[in-house]
């Protein structure tokens, strides 16, 4: 996934081994000019090493796999890499929503969850930027669905080395469905452009996914929780000739990819409602916009506010 690509140029800047497995226009970008890497600090050029498919890499004992791509690629990547790797690899899920282990672990025996909290922008191939102007990002690890391991401590210790704060968690699931609350105002972000209407349906969100999450018996982190994790950690700086930009999602749109990840997100609390008979029908208006917009390559922010109340309404 793109904007998870300040992990690799950290890594990569403090010796840490690492090749990427990427696609498309991004990978020939990675290939013939390496990653150009920008932050508060100045602009580097990267020569980070980049395969096209895992089949490609001679993998060893002691390799580890962190999947950062969106969720809805996360099917055919794992496929692709229990027929290269073999499924005792370990993989760790960097990824948004909480359904991406639960694919990883019918595939492979050691699954790790892993939080994300890590703002970047990458809207060019081969261009990765992010604002932050001292921790990179928290990035806390787990073994899935819970514990810890030898593997958990060698992760977040190297990614602590590189200017991350990442700990051990053996209870990061309850992290990463907090996070997956905060993260079902994506599509709305992606979709619509920002208004006073969109505090009543980002309120609406999230009662959605509590009501849910109760009902299913899912212990989440709550707001006080996640905040008093992140701290003062994440401070943005200026980044020369460009601007911030809206989240992954939105960033989805602009570059045209046809797809979203609004299923494994507001998707995964329309799952839940339906589960436990709970209505969701903001998340699935939500689910069904963003999906369309993405599909049709149609504009960022183009639907009005209105619009999706109106529609959240009639469900």
């Amino acid at each position: 996934r793109h904007d998870a690509l300040p992990g690799l140029g950290q890594w990569l800047q403090g010796g840490v081994e690492t090749i990427l497995i990427a696609r498309g226009e991004h990978l020939r970008a990675l290939q013939d000019n390496g990653l150009h890497y920008r932050t508060p600090h100045g602009d580097v050029t990267l020569p980070i090493p980049a395969m096209g498919h895992p089949g490609e890499i001679d993998f060893r004992a002691d390799d580890v796999v962190i999947l950062t791509m969106k969720s809805q690629h996360t099917l055919g990547a794992l496929d692709d890499l229990r027929a290269a790797a073999g499924d005792q690899i370990p993989v760790f899920c960097c990824q948004n929503g909480v359904a991406n282990e639960r694919m990883a672990a019918r595939r492979f025996e050691n699954v790790h969850a892993m939080m994300v909290y890590l703002p970047a922008t990458a809207l060019e191939p081969g261009t990765v930027v992010t604002h932050a102007a001292a921790t990179i990002g928290v990035l806390d690890a787990g073994v899935y669905p819970t514990g810890t391991s030898p593997a958990v401590e060698a992760v977040t210790g190297a990614l602590e080395s590189v200017n991350f704060s990442a700990r051990p968690n053996p209870t990061v699931m309850r992290f990463k469905y907090g996070k997956l609350i905060m993260n079902l105002a994506n599509a709305l972000g992606a979709i619509a452009a920002p208004g006073e209407e969109s505090k009543e349906i980002r309120a609406q969100l999230r009662a959605e996914a509590e009501a849910c999450f109760e009902a299913a018996g899912i212990d989440s982190a709550s707001q006080a929780e996640e905040k008093a994790r992140r701290g003062d950690l994440m401070k943005s700086g200026a980044v020369a000739g460009q601007e911030r930009v809206a989240g992954s999602s939105w960033q989805s749109l602009a570059r045209g990819t046809g797809n979203i990840e609004a299923d494994y997100l507001n998707g995964e609390i329309v799952l839940l409602g339906r589960l436990h008979d709970i209505p969701t029908p903001a998340n699935l208006v939500l689910q069904r916009l963003a999906n369309e917009l993405a599909a049709s390559r149609g504009e960022p922010q183009s639907i009005p506010l209105a619009e999706i109340q109106r529609r959240i309404a009639e469900s």
